[in-house]
């Protein structure tokens, strides 16, 4: 249950601590605490542990530089450790850190990692059961991985063929295609799903975790079979919250254990990523003809320009060029 928040007393003593309640009260969601915690502790280490109140602009800069000349991160990443210490001082600690004198991370442009139709196609027939449908899905769909594995039965909706994204990247909830040919196997999933939950509920379980103030709202929600995870965890676990013993939703690792072995198997020479299922969802639909407008919502992207970068990866054979190689005489 690494994607539930913990519980914080609020007369906790520890900086980090008021800092992720700071971010609770101000609604970030908990993919950003998470990430900001994790940089504020590198900025942290880096100093030796001193406190942040015993630092400043220039520690900051020290910190920034570090991540461009010697750890050669990206000019991203870099991005993402500035945000998280400008919200450390400046809205948590008041402290005014505009100006700031720092080496820039270099921007290259990366492209995504991409599988073909048959590559794909190679993968799938590697797969079995929950994985194999899984896989489907972020494909069929462009779902990323936390998405799919945070799907509840209720974001299926057959009647319109949409799967709706509760709280994805950025906190945003968004609709996208449900595939036609996956829909008998999704109702034997949630047929499933629902056996399972009744035997939950028979051994004095069934109730699932809901974000935010669902719980209160909604006190019988918990136990409803709308709101159970699509692909729950074989295993009852201790909500770290409330110690409540529930039933979450399947480990990442599971999945990314299953396809690794897929990938190698099916002989694919390339990295073995669930995200690219989504890259390839969004390529092979613009290699098809859609509009990147479409594509963007279908996606969940802010910027279209996140998505213009699947135009540097569409199959079009060399952007149409016909290499000087393939005009030799075949006797050569």
């Amino acid at each position: 249950m690494d994607d539930i928040r913990v519980t914080i007393s609020s007369s906790s003593p520890r900086l980090l601590d008021q800092l992720r309640l700071h971010m609770r009260k101000n609604g970030l969601a908990y993919r950003t605490e998470q990430t900001y915690i994790h940089w504020v502790k590198r900025f942290i280490y880096f100093h030796n542990k001193q406190h942040p109140k015993a630092m400043g602009p220039k520690q900051i800069e020290d910190f920034l530089a570090d991540l461009s000349n010697t750890r050669y991160c990206s000019v991203n990443t870099q991005r993402t450790a500035l945000n998280a210490l400008v919200y450390l001082y400046r809205r948590f600690m008041g402290v005014d850190v505009n100006n700031l004198n720092y080496t820039p991370a270099k921007q290259y442009r990366r492209l995504p990692v991409v599988y073909s139709r048959e590559e794909i196609t190679a993968i799938v027939q590697q797969l079995q059961g929950v994985h194999r449908l899984q896989v489907e899905l972020m494909y069929g769909s462009g779902l990323r991985k936390a998405e799919l594995l945070s799907l509840r039965i209720k974001d299926i909706d057959f009647s319109s063929k949409n799967i709706i994204v509760r709280g994805g990247k950025g906190n945003k909830d968004r609709s996208t295609l449900l595939p036609e040919r996956l829909i008998s196997r999704l109702r034997d999933q949630i047929d499933t799903v629902e056996r399972l939950h009744k035997q939950d509920i028979q051994e004095g379980y069934g109730e699932v975790y809901l974000p935010g103030a669902l719980a209160r709202k909604y006190p019988n929600a918990a136990r409803e079979i709308a709101w159970q995870f699509l692909f729950p965890s074989n295993n009852i676990s201790r909500d770290p919250r409330s110690g409540i013993l529930r039933r979450h939703h399947m480990h990442p690792s599971s999945l990314a254990k299953q396809l690794k072995k897929a990938v190698y198997a099916a002989k694919v020479r390339k990295p073995a990523r669930s995200h690219s299922f989504r890259h390839s969802f969004a390529t092979h639909l613009l290699e098809a003809g859609y509009d990147l407008r479409t594509i963007q919502e279908l996606l969940g992207h802010s910027d279209i320009a996140t998505t213009e970068i699947y135009t540097h990866v569409i199959n079009r054979g060399g952007k149409g060029v016909k290499s000087p190689v393939d005009r030799l005489v075949e006797s050569y």
